[in-house]
């Protein structure tokens, strides 16, 4: 439990389905996390834009009920008018926040495609836009696994900040201390703005190690032997990765992050249940 009050931003992750069957899913699952009052919804966009009219469907879907919700958007193959047609597109829908990326380099394309970095995008939409949009930009508490060291690592989150984002959502990591330790030093390089820190819960194991192993994200080898132990029993391992996942919040929160971004993978559960053990919703 944590005596953290409701002031903090909450808000959920959503991958864009492919299909009619996982798009009635997932109006389903933000019907439901809508009642946990978060302050917004994210859409993820897949390497170079591949799910653009995906991530542009669910995105107008969520406005018409009435969410709250922010695009994640990076350039990928897109041209600057083509960008600017689609934040426009975004701006008459309503949508007030983006999550600006870099994003990554979509399988083959190679050198056909010019990375476009989060901190031009910031600017970019800053230049064209003014100070409509709340813009979101990623943290790396654990270091971005392409960065040559600690400090250019936070000195590329610095330019973001000063390009003009709002505020930092952070890659999920399971040790609070990185966490801890990556705020002070973006401090102390004259980053203000609120660094805000991703939780992803465990539902599956397998599929977390190994996506952690390519992300550079680090599970701590004490809870990869703790999770090993469980084997197929699902039931003790659900529990006690929600507990786990429940006394990082609490850390969190306790000791001043001022937020949580949940990483929900178009799932309810354990989210739901995390945030009602933290006393965070009824």
């Amino acid at each position: 439990m944590t005596d953290t009050n409701n002031d903090i931003s909450l808000s959920f992750e959503f991958f864009p389905p492919k299909s009619d069957a996982g798009r009635e899913k997932l109006q389903a699952v933000r019907t439901e996390l809508n009642q946990l009052k978060p302050d917004f919804f994210s859409v993820t966009y897949g390497a170079g834009g591949s799910t653009r009219e995906n991530t542009k469907g669910v995105i107008k879907a969520m406005r018409a009920e009435g969410l709250s919700v922010a695009p994640h958007l990076s350039f990928g193959g897109d041209d600057e008018d083509t960008m600017i047609a689609m934040i426009e597109e975004y701006k008459a829908a309503g949508v007030d926040r983006i999550v600006a990326l870099r994003g990554d380099m979509p399988s083959g394309m190679g050198a056909a495609m010019q990375l476009v970095y989060a901190n031009e995008l910031v600017a970019f939409i800053r230049k064209h836009f003014g100070s409509h949009f709340e813009l979101c930009v990623a943290a790396y508490p654990e270091i971005h696994p392409e960065a040559k060291s600690y400090l250019q690592d936070i000195r590329y989150l610095k330019g973001k900040f000063d390009a003009g984002a709002n505020c930092a959502l952070t890659q999920y990591f399971y040790n609070p201390d990185s966490y801890f330790y990556f705020v002070e030093e973006c401090a102390k390089e004259g980053i203000e703005g609120p660094i805000i820190p991703g939780i992803m819960p465990i539902t599956n194991y397998q599929n977390i190690a190994r996506f952690s192993d390519a992300c550079g994200a680090e599970i701590p080898r004490w809870i990869r032997k703790r999770l090993n132990d469980f084997g197929d029993n699902q039931e003790s391992l659900q529990a006690f990765t929600t507990d786990l996942v429940t006394e990082l919040c609490a850390t969190l929160l306790e000791n001043g992050a001022p937020g949580l971004h949940f990483y929900t993978m178009n799932q309810v559960e354990p989210t739901r249940t995390i945030l009602t053990n933290l006393g965070l919703v009824d």
